[in-house]
C-alpha cells in the first residue's frame, strides 16, 4: 500500500476508533431491576426499588456517573423463583450493567445467579441471609442489607446489657432462611452477654393459629421466669403470632426481627407495647437529619413515606458502589468489586460499611432499637455488638 494511502487509512482508523470510544462513553449506564413488582415480596421490594430509582434521579441531576446518565429497566419476578431467573436474564438482555434482585435470598438468588454468569455485579435490595452474596451466589454478588444474625445478636446484647432481661425464649418461624439466621444471631450472643435461653419453639408463617406454641410460652413465663421472647419472623404471619401472644395475656417484651419493622401492620394488635425491632433507619423520625431529609424527598416523589426501614439500605449501598465506580473508572464487575472490598467502616448515609473478599453483607454495624408503642415508633437506643460474628454462626454451621 502506498505511504499516502496507508497514512489515510491509519487516520481513518484512529478517527473511527475515537468515535467508537466517544459513543461508548456517551451511552447511558443501564441498571436492571429483576424484582417482585407483584406478589407478597413486593411489600419489601417495592419501597427499596423506589428508593433506588430516587437515587438514580438524584445522581442524574448531578451529572450522572463517569459522565454518563443512568437509566433503569425492570422485569417482574412475580414473587416466584422460576420467574426470578427469567427476570434476571430479561434485564441482562436489555443491557443492564448492574442487576438489583429481591429482598430475600430464596427469592432473589435465581436472578442473581443469572447476573453472576454474565459477569455483572448483582445486589439484593435488602436480603439479610449471609448467603445473599459471595457464599450463596458468587464473588460479584452483594446484599445492601445487614446479616440477619446481626439483628438477633443486637437484640440479645441490648436485652441483657440495657434491660437486664436474662431469661429468653426463642420462637422461630421456619418458613425462610432469614428467620433462621435472626435466631442464630440471638442464640450466639445471648449467652455471651450473660443471658440464658430457657426454651424454644417453632411454627410456620402461614399457620392460622399457634395455640400450642403460645401455651408453652405462657407456661415458661409462669414456671421458669422467662422475661423476653425473640420472634424470628416477618409479616403477615408475625403479626398474627404477636396478636396471639398478647391475646393470651403474655406481656413480656417481644424482641422482633427487622422483618416486623413498620407500623403498617400494628392495627391488628391494638395497644401493642413492649415490642422492639432493630433498624438502620426510622421512617417516622430518625436521629439523623440526613435520613429524615431523604424520607421527605422520597415522600415528595412517591406520595407517601416508605412502609419500613427496608427502603434505605439500597441507597447507602449505591453510594458505596458509585464511589467504587468513580475510583475504578468503569462499571466492570471485577474492577468495582476490587475497590469495594477495600472498604472498612466506609461512611454512608446509614453509617459505616465494610466489605471483604468473604462477606459482601454487613455483619457488624450500629443498629437502632425502636419500640412500637400503641401505634407509634420510639427510638430507644443505638447498639453495636462488641464482637465479630463467627463464620460458623453466619453460615449456621454447627461446630
Amino acid at each position: 500500500m502506498p505511504k499516502v494511502a496507508l497514512s489515510i487509512a491509519l487516520c481513518a482508523g484512529l478517527v473511527f476508533g475515537f468515535a467508537q470510544r466517544a459513543h461508548a462513553e456517551s451511552k447511558e449506564i443501564v441498571l436492571g431491576f429483576a424484582v417482585a413488582l407483584t406478589g407478597w415480596m413486593n411489600a419489601y421490594d417495592g419501597d427499596s426499588t423506589k428508593m433506588a430509582k430516587l437515587w438514580i434521579d438524584q445522581t442524574n441531576a448531578k451529572g450522572g456517573l463517569l459522565g454518563r446518565q443512568l437509566k433503569w429497566v425492570e422485569a417482574d419476578t412475580k414473587t416466584d423463583r422460576t420467574e426470578g431467573a427469567k427476570a434476571g436474564q430479561s434485564v441482562i438482555d436489555q443491557g443492564a450493567e448492574l442487576v438489583f434482585v429481591s429482598c430475600d435470598y430464596d427469592f432473589g438468588a435465581p436472578a442473581a445467579l443469572q447476573g453472576q454468569k454474565a459477569g455483572l455485579i448483582t445486589v439484593f435490595l435488602c436480603a439479610s441471609d449471609p448467603k445473599a452474596g459471595v457464599a450463596g451466589v458468587g464473588p460479584l454478588s452483594f446484599s445492601a442489607n445487614n446479616a440477619a444474625q446481626t439483628e438477633g445478636a443486637t437484640l440479645a446484647e441490648w436485652a441483657v446489657k440495657k434491660r437486664s432481661l436474662k431469661k429468653g425464649y426463642v420462637l422461630l418461624d421456619e418458613s425462610i432462611e432469614y428467620d433462621k439466621s435472626v435466631c442464630a444471631g440471638y442464640d450466639w450472643e445471648y449467652p455471651i452477654a450473660g443471658g440464658t435461653i430457657v426454651g424454644r419453639d417453632v411454627y410456620k408463617n402461614d399457620d392460622p393459629a399457634i395455640t400450642s406454641q403460645v401455651t408453652r410460652l405462657a407456661a415458661a413465663v409462669k414456671d421458669q421466669g422467662v422475661d423476653n421472647v425473640i420472634l424470628c419472623t416477618f409479616t403477615p404471619g408475625g403479626a398474627s403470632a404477636t396478636r396471639q401472644i398478647r391475646a393470651a395475656g403474655i406481656d413480656i417484651p417481644i424482641l422482633a426481627a427487622t422483618g416486623m419493622d413498620g407500623l403498617y401492620w400494628v392495627d391488628s394488635v391494638p395497644g401493642l407495647k413492649d415490642f422492639y425491632v432493630p433498624d438502620q433507619a426510622v421512617v417516622s423520625g430518625d436521629k439523623s437529619a440526613e435520613i429524615n431529609e431523604l424520607t421527605k424527598e422520597y415522600t415528595a416523589k412517591f406520595g407517601k413515606p416508605p412502609a419500613s426501614q427496608y427502603a434505605y439500605p439500597i441507597y447507602a449501598w449505591l453510594q458505596e458502589w458509585a464511589k467504587a465506580v468513580t475510583k475504578a473508572g468503569t462499571t466492570e464487575g471485577k474492577a468495582v468489586v476490587a475497590v469495594m472490598e477495600t472498604y472498612k467502616d466506609e461512611p454512608s448515609i446509614l453509617g459505616p460499611r465494610t466489605y471483604t473478599h468473604k462477606w459482601h453483607i454487613q455483619t457488624n454495624i450500629p443498629m437502632t432499637i425502636v419500640e412500637d408503642n400503641d401505634g407509634k415508633q420510639k427510638v430507644i437506643d443505638e447498639v453495636r455488638i462488641p464482637n465479630e460474628i463467627p463464620d460458623n454462626v453466619l453460615l449456621r454451621i454447627k461446630k
